[in-house]
């Protein structure tokens, strides 16, 4: 799959979740680079350039943001509360990628603007069908603003 390097940000607390992102992203050929942010404040500091990533340059924008919501320090529904609310990043693609089944969660994130809500499949195959149509969609089929 070219994606022209494409970033991916993934926003992930849970160790075995990321290997099985990144592993499903590798197994269906999606080569871009994806950044991983174990926190909401890590995955702030990136996309705003600051705390570890003070000298990134903060013009490289991911492609899509893979959010879940359950993270320490600050969670995904803040995190997607700030992106919104700054010029910079208010149209970054969200998708919430999360194991929360609760209503609200869903509420919440579509009322914060995020542009997809997936609840992570159990299954490893499942799993890996969702990260190949994700991949897919975001990475080839839709066009972004310029930002």
């Amino acid at each position: 799959m070219n994606t022209n390097n494409k970033i991916i940000l993934l926003v992930e607390d849970n160790p075995d979740d990321e290997a099985l992102a990144i592993r499903a992203l590798k197994r269906n050929h999606i080569s871009n680079d994806i950044v991983v942010a174990r926190d909401g404040a890590e995955a702030l500091d990136y996309l705003f350039g600051t705390g570890v990533y003070i000298n990134r340059d903060i013009s490289i924008k991911p492609t899509v943001i893979l959010l879940d919501l359950k993270l320490p320090r600050i969670d995904g529904l803040e995190v997607l509360r700030r992106l919104r609310t700054d010029k910079r990043t208010s149209l970054l693609p969200v998708v919430i990628l999360t194991t929360s089944s609760e209503e609200q969660d869903l509420l919440n994130s579509y009322s914060l603007g995020c542009n997809s809500y997936i609840r992570k499949p159990v299954d490893f195959i499942q799993f890996t069908e969702a990260v190949r149509q994700l991949g897919m969609y975001w990475l080839l089929m839709n066009e972004t603003p310029p930002i």
